[in-house]
């Protein structure tokens, strides 16, 4: 079995991390290379980079930037922010970055997810998806960087995650918006039910509180990973914490 990955996530908003509850009210949280630094050395899996105002602004994230941030780690990075066509991505991958992540560029063309695909391979492809529940049903929202940007759309998540693994997405990182920053626990029910439509890896997003989700979200959902933001910006947990107590409940972690 493959070891499970810990994954360190920064959402940046003007040059700066930011982390809010329920993708709402974000709070500083620091700088985003002196982070990806900090948890490259605490040994995460994986950073992920987050343009989170990109998208609803037109704009893509400043490649210049992100060579910046690659050159200084040894862990594979994955970004995401206004990726809205193939040029765009192939010029993320070109400037450090070992993986591109779309979201609302992917609900307005999925045609994108094939493009990048064909080009690059699906391990290159990330698609993030966002989801709450409504009604009974788990439904995908897109511009989620702003309160006032963010929109419900008619997809139910888990057609929407299902035609993007159809497509060539080599992953899908679920964000449970309604767990977001509130530190509960991941959505282990929602993340059951999407690992069961897929056969590419399925990354958990939105709960982390406390080292023992990680085990739970392995345990209960059987993803390939699982990633946290405030809890390790604020330092409420370890990524060692979390890999010893994942490494506890059974599961193989890297060093």
């Amino acid at each position: 079995m493959p070891a499970k990955r810990i994954i360190a996530c920064l959402d940046v908003k003007d040059g700066r991390v930011v982390k809010g509850v329920r993708f709402e009210g974000h709070a500083d949280a620091g700088d985003p290379v002196e982070l990806a630094q900090r948890y490259r050395d605490e040994g995460a899996d994986e950073i992920v980079i987050y343009d989170i105002a990109a998208s609803a602004a037109g704009r893509t994230l400043d490649y210049g930037w992100l060579a910046q941030v690659a050159r200084s780690l040894d862990v594979p990075l994955a970004v995401a922010g206004g990726v809205r066509s193939l040029d765009r991505a192939v010029a993320c991958l070109e400037h450090g970055a070992d993986k591109v992540s779309i979201n609302s560029p992917a609900l307005e063309r999925p045609e994108l997810i094939t493009e990048i695909a064909d080009t690059a391979g699906s391990q290159c492809v990330v698609v993030g998806v966002d989801s709450r529940r409504i009604d009974g049903e788990w439904r995908v929202y897109q511009y989620t960087g702003d309160v006032s940007t963010t929109k419900r759309t008619p997809r139910r998540m888990l057609d929407w995650i299902v035609e993007a693994q159809e497509r060539g997405a080599g992953e899908i990182v679920l964000n449970c918006m309604d767990r977001d920053g509130t530190r509960d626990g991941f959505d282990v029910e929602q993340l059951a039910e999407a690992r069961a439509r897929l056969s590419i890896p399925l990354i958990a997003s939105g709960g982390a509180g406390a080292a023992s989700h990680f085990a739970d979200v392995f345990r209960g959902a059987d993803v390939s990973g699982a990633l946290a933001a405030s809890i390790f910006h604020f330092r409420r947990v370890g990524i060692a914490d979390v890999k010893a107590a994942v490494r506890a409940a059974g599961f193989e972690v890297r060093p």
